[in-house]
């Protein structure tokens, strides 16, 4: 094989385009290295979907519920953590209007705090406390209702209202150490 001048190795590379590339790569070097930021860690396989009821313990039969044949106790949940678990239920089940609830599941501030109290968490007093504190809420910022019910049925009401509302109540039970 003949021996190329300089200038033929030369021309021969830049054919190929090696001299384009040694060029990017000395241009690149001179660059000052770039400042790190710090992001946050995202689990590349995603996220665990949580139940509703989650951190709570689920109400249990024991022998003697079971040779009785009733319902296991409910687990004592305070009014305010009732309200959370209505709020964790509407957003695991779906928000629904005009209804306690449909087919799918979906359920309306009542369906929802019916929902907790079949699931074993609170008493119908719980419920009851719950409900005060929600319309002391609405009567609070000036949307007086007969109800929750009909606040949670009026045309204008979105879910993002009735999460609101129950987030108000659950914080004004718990000051009250309802």
């Amino acid at each position: 094989m003949p021996l190329l001048t300089p200038t033929a190795q030369r021309l021969a590379r830049a054919l190929d385009g090696s001299i384009l590339i040694e060029e990017i790569e000395a241009y690149l070097a001179s660059l000052p290295a770039p400042a790190r930021t710090p992001v946050p860690y995202v689990c590349p396989l995603g996220s665990t979907v949580q139940l509703w009821n989650a951190g709570y313990a689920v109400p249990r039969t024991t022998l003697l519920d079971r040779l009785a044949r009733r319902p296991a106790r409910p687990v004592p949940v305070t009014a305010a953590e009732h309200l959370r678990l209505a709020s964790r239920y509407l957003l695991s089940a779906g928000w629904l209007q005009g209804a306690l609830w449909d087919d799918a599941g979906r359920v309306c501030l009542l369906g929802a705090q019916a929902a907790v109290l079949a699931h074993g968490y609170g008493t119908a007093a719980t419920v009851l406390t719950a409900r005060t504190q929600l319309m002391e809420v609405l009567h609070a910022t000036g949307r007086p209702t007969p109800s929750p019910d009909e606040y949670n049925d009026r045309p204008t009401t979105r879910q993002a209202d009735i999460h609101l509302l129950l987030d108000r109540a659950a914080n004004r039970a718990l000051s009250l150490h309802l």
